[in-house]
């Protein structure tokens, strides 16, 4: 199942527990607005290359329609659309004053020179620019792109509407980005996992750990999982899989990996079959790479107690039944990753404010929001007799559709 069919399948089934008319569900369904643009840059060779860039603004009910741009080969409409209700739901669960909206252009980053990339950007930038903005739709970093992509789509924004620091989240820290934002959803998955753990009498330290993906979120994960005592015993991405039943040095593999090097060569660990690495006996599974990695083949064979959605859509709807019958406790991703737009939040406040946080302000209120969105979910759980993600899913559809009403969307 692809991951449109997914989110609208989740979507409609707490549509159904919360008692939805019809009418309010199709309309919370339809995004707001699709773009589809071409982009036309000259390449460093003098040749010509086109690429498609994607926005789709899905609603703004609650605020601003939030959401990053990725560049990915795979970038296409459905995919765009469904992490783009995706971010109406998770802003929601983080109780934070945005909509949904997602963006992206299908190309191959890896094969684009820094100066292909930032013509892009700003090709990308200039197609969109008026229908973006520090109080309608507010872009961050994805797959694919990281905080210079921000800085070029800031820079190129601000040549038509004038200095605007918040038209973007995600930039580099002498733009007005903020303290802690590199490290937010990684932050947010490691909080999430306390909360998580807590309610079983558990905790991260002395509880063991398999990672699927080194990226971002990934190594920050990994590395305060492995600062608060959690035991990492495998860990995986593109470049292979390792494993160490005594824990993995994070800290060493970090440094291993910042210098160039492949996961397999690591000397820290024994290199195991990558195929094996999300059914690996352990407390906590926590994939952080691709979606649908977790289906109807391979989820009846995971030996984890626990899964910590850090990757968006990592499970479909068929491993999730599976799973459910199997006693694992699934915790959704449209609230374990949603770190990276708390903090996106607050980098957009602080900008508005022109006041810079400190660090530990960041990481402090960034816990706050965290746990108190977990206690949320566990209340519309106990309160609809339903599992952890239709505990998020319900919490953030009802928000978005009291206020939806309370603005009175017929009228």
């Amino acid at each position: 199942m692809n991951a449109l069919a997914a989110t609208s399948r989740n979507f409609r089934r707490a549509s159904k527990l919360l008692g939805l008319d019809s009418k309010l569900e199709q309309s919370l369904l339809i995004p707001f607005r699709e773009i589809k643009v071409e982009c036309t840059i000259p390449k460093d060779d003098g040749t010509l290359a086109s690429f498609v860039g994607f926005r789709v603004q899905h609603d703004n009910a609650r605020g601003p329609m939030k959401g990053g741009i990725r560049y990915h080969p795979e970038v296409d409409p459905d995919e765009v659309n469904a992490l783009a209700q995706l971010m109406t739901w998770k802003t929601a669960v983080a109780a934070v004053p945005y909509g949904g909206a997602k963006g992206g252009i299908g190309c191959s980053p890896g094969e684009l020179s820094r100066s292909e990339l930032e013509r892009l950007t700003r090709v990308f930038t200039q197609k969109i620019h008026d229908l973006i903005g520090t109080h309608t739709d507010v872009p961050a970093p994805d797959m694919g792109t990281n905080a210079q992509t921000m800085a070029w789509m800031l820079d190129e924004y601000s040549k038509f509407h004038g200095h605007s620091p918040a038209v973007v989240t995600g930039k580099p820290i002498d733009l007005g980005g903020s303290l802690g934002r590199d490290a937010a959803t990684g932050r947010g998955v490691m909080y999430a996992t306390e909360a998580l753990l807590a309610e079983y009498g558990k905790c991260i330290s002395g509880s063991t750990f398999v990672i699927q993906g080194f990226g971002n979120v990934g190594s920050w994960a990994a590395r305060l999982i492995h600062e608060k005592g959690g035991k990492i015993i495998a860990i995986g991405d593109v470049t292979g899989s390792i494993k160490n039943m005594s824990g993995i040095d994070i800290p060493a593999l970090m440094k291993h990996k910042n210098e160039g090097h492949a996961m397999k060569d690591f000397h820290g660990a024994e290199v195991m079959d990558s195929t094996e690495l999300l059914v690996h006996e352990c407390d906590v599974l926590v994939p952080c790479a691709l979606g649908g990695v977790l289906n109807k083949d391979n989820a009846p064979s995971v030996k984890a107690k626990f899964i910590v959605e850090a990757a968006n859509h990592p499970t479909d709807p068929e491993a999730d039944e599976i799973l459910a019958k199997k006693g694992v406790v699934v915790l959704p991703d449209i609230y374990a990753n949603s770190g990276g737009v708390i903090v996106s939040y607050f980098e957009w406040v602080q900008n508005i404010q022109g006041f810079m946080w400190d660090e530990e302000k960041v990481n402090n209120e960034l816990e706050k929001y965290m746990s108190s969105a977990f206690q949320h979910i566990k209340a519309m759980c106990k309160s609809l007799d339903c599992n952890l993600r239709m505990g998020a899913f319900t919490l953030g559809v009802n928000r978005v559709a009291r206020a939806t009403l309370l603005r009175g969307w017929e009228a």
